[in-house]
């Protein structure tokens, strides 16, 4: 889940996607990026990786600061959201809006974006620009000014969003609730726009310390992906940002969650048309967890949603019919602890309790037996084309590598994604049912609607 500058809160199901388990690394398609991939940091900590796509005269550019919302503190949730929006309001160089007017200028597209675990900045721009998108966002990295009139501003803007996307939104307010109830010691407790009551003591000073605290080189990375030449980037990155000076960082913890002694259960209810089923699972994650087993989860996902043909779509929603629609997901490629978790709407004419009984039918089944090779075998094609399909994007790239370096991974793990699912087997993803989906990891939200 993300915000982006524009409001516009996104959440990005990352159904897993399955290949068979006898499958080895020569039989899966694999797209050759490990040649065209370059690294180099400068003195100052900047880690700056390019990736050479010379297809179409374009570039995209990004910078991304290991600093999320799971970072702020009790009282200052929302203050990384708010700063992004900050950061376009002006250096001692560049006036308050024009960082945006200058890209559109010369033909780009920019924007930002928050998530737990990261905040991001890209341009989307000819390939011969890409020394204007570098001198700009060095520029902002050390000379953004905060200005008591502009935040004020953007500060009513946050909150708007707040209202639009949140407040007013039934569907948003249950999941906000359900991950506070489903996070109990860690940052993913708290939503990334921040709660409201925090968003009204938030002071212009406080925006300050939190860009002085964590934005700074060694604390960043510089991806660059398109018809470039490394070497090139490593010249100019070091031109642009190697005079901004290193800073002491914290040391961030990993967000890890405490034991459950119990499932755990919040209702919602609230004016709206429909009610809705969240449940989740406390799981481990990539930087908290064992890999096997994190790969085992991301397959368990994709044999519950992966398709058409998905347990959750042929059972809950064609056969049964107690969903009107119904999903899976796992993101194990997280700072910290995460969550497995279901979503679903329940059909005319059942409950929300029929509809947890028949999701609970499902998990059972996936304890007692195993996943077919017919199951495995489904998905081969579709994880093979979303890998060469994301290829097919420069952002997409770019995106994949930001994620993993940004958690502390390498970019490397993202080109071994498929050929590490191939080598799970359907009794690990057995043992992971059976060791994580039980109710003392379990965290139940149900919306229940009031008359409108």
């Amino acid at each position: 889940m993300l915000w982006n500058r524009t409001g516009r809160l996104t959440l990005v199901c990352l159904a897993t996607l399955i290949l068979p388990a006898q499958a080895d690394d020569a039989a899966v398609a694999r797209p050759a990026t490990a040649d065209r991939t370059f690294t180099h940091s400068l003195d100052n900590g900047l880690k700056i990786i390019v990736r050479e796509d010379h297809r179409a005269p374009v570039m995209v550019a990004q910078v991304w600061y290991k600093v999320g919302s799971t970072y702020e503190t009790p009282g200052l949730t929302g203050v990384s959201h708010v700063l992004e929006h900050m950061m376009f309001k002006g250096t001692t160089k560049v006036p308050s809006g024009e960082f945006s007017k200058i890209i559109a200028n010369y033909g780009g597209s920019e924007n930002a974006f928050t998530t737990y675990d990261y905040t991001g900045y890209y341009q989307l721009m000819s390939a011969r620009n890409l020394p204007l998108s570098l001198e700009l966002e060095a520029d902002r990295m050390q000379n953004a000014q905060i200005p008591e009139a502009e935040f004020a501003k953007e500060l009513q803007v946050v909150k708007e969003e707040r209202r639009l996307r949140t407040d007013d939104d039934p569907n948003a307010q249950a999941y906000e609730r359900f991950m506070a109830a489903a996070y109990l010691s860690s940052g993913y407790h708290n939503p990334i726009i921040g709660w409201m009551h925090d968003l009204d003591r938030l002071t212009a000073a406080d925006v300050r310390k939190w860009y002085q605290q964590w934005y700074a080189p060694n604390n960043a990375i510089l991806i660059v992906v398109g018809d470039v030449k490394a070497q090139d980037v490593f010249e100019l990155a070091a031109r642009y940002f190697g005079p901004v000076p290193r800073r002491d960082i914290p040391t961030p913890q990993f967000n890890r969650e405490v034991a459950g002694l119990g499932e755990r259960r919040v209702t919602v209810e609230l004016p709206a048309k429909l009610p809705a089923l969240l449940v989740g699972y406390n799981v481990p994650g990539i930087n908290t967890g064992d890999e096997d087993e994190v790969y085992a989860l991301r397959m368990l996902a994709g044999v519950l949603d992966g398709g058409y043909s998905a347990r959750i779509e042929t059972e809950l929603v064609r056969r049964q019919r107690v969903a009107a629609s119904a999903g899976a997901g796992y993101s194990g490629f997280s700072l910290g602890d995460t969550l497995f978790y279901l979503s679903a709407v329940p059909s005319n004419g059942h409950s929300v309790g029929d509809l947890e009984a028949a999701i609970e039918e499902q998990l059972n089944r996936l304890q007692t037996e195993q996943p077919t090779p017919d199951e495995l075998e489904r998905v081969r094609a579709q994880i093979l084309s979303g890998e060469i399909y994301q290829q097919d994007s420069i952002s997409s790239q770019a995106n994949q590598i930001g994620r993993m370096e940004a958690i502390g991974r390498s970019w490397e793990e993202g080109d071994q994604f498929a050929s590490k699912l191939a080598r799970v087997t359907p009794e690990q993803i057995q043992a992971v049912a059976r060791k994580y989906l039980v109710p003392a990891h379990k965290t139940v939200t149900v919306l229940k609607p009031l008359p409108l």
